[in-house]
């Protein structure tokens, strides 16, 4: 990647075909640290705006994902409930690429394989801005969360708790 010249993401290209207005915001990517937190002070922004995109999996539905501060852990019992399910877990590793199309670090609500049921942490709305993977590792989308929610027709609920 050119130093001035950032490379745009297929999720990117989506938000420029929708018309979602945003800022492509590279970071430096440490391999061995791949936590939200690393990227938050990579980008000098507070852990309460950078967001982590998870995959899960519920009983009932299948696949879903929820979007929550990157220091909060997924409460899986409140996504479970939200998303119509008994049970919900993370789905495993070597699933994220085949079902997502995108790698642990890299993977972006915007432009999964197939659009999936989506859930965003209540907190994202006491935010201007949010940022989110832009689909690879090294670069976050910064948009609003409102643009956010309805390009992937989000579903606003308390689904984490404070604590990685």
């Amino acid at each position: 990647m050119a130093k001035n010249k950032i490379e745009k993401t297929n999720a990117a290209r989506l938000l420029d075909r929708a018309g979602v207005a945003y800022r492509l915001v590279p970071y430096e990517v440490d391999e061995e640290n791949l936590a939200a937190t690393h990227v938050a002070e990579q980008l000098g922004e507070d852990i309460a705006t950078v967001f982590k995109t998870l995959v899960l999996r519920g009983d009932r539905t299948g696949l879903f994902v929820c979007v929550i501060p990157g220091d909060h852990s997924v409460d899986l019992k409140a996504a479970a409930k939200v998303s119509g399910n008994k049970k919900a877990d993370l789905i495993p590793m070597k699933e994220l690429l085949p079902s997502t199309g995108y790698i642990r670090g890299g993977c972006s609500p915007i432009g999964m394989k197939r659009p999936l049921p989506t859930y965003i942490h209540e907190s994202c709305l006491r935010h201007g801005q949010i940022y989110i993977s832009a689909g690879v590792r090294g670069l976050q989308l910064c948009l609003s969360p409102s643009d956010l929610i309805s390009y992937v027709g989000a579903t606003v609920a308390e689904i984490s708790r404070e604590g990685e």
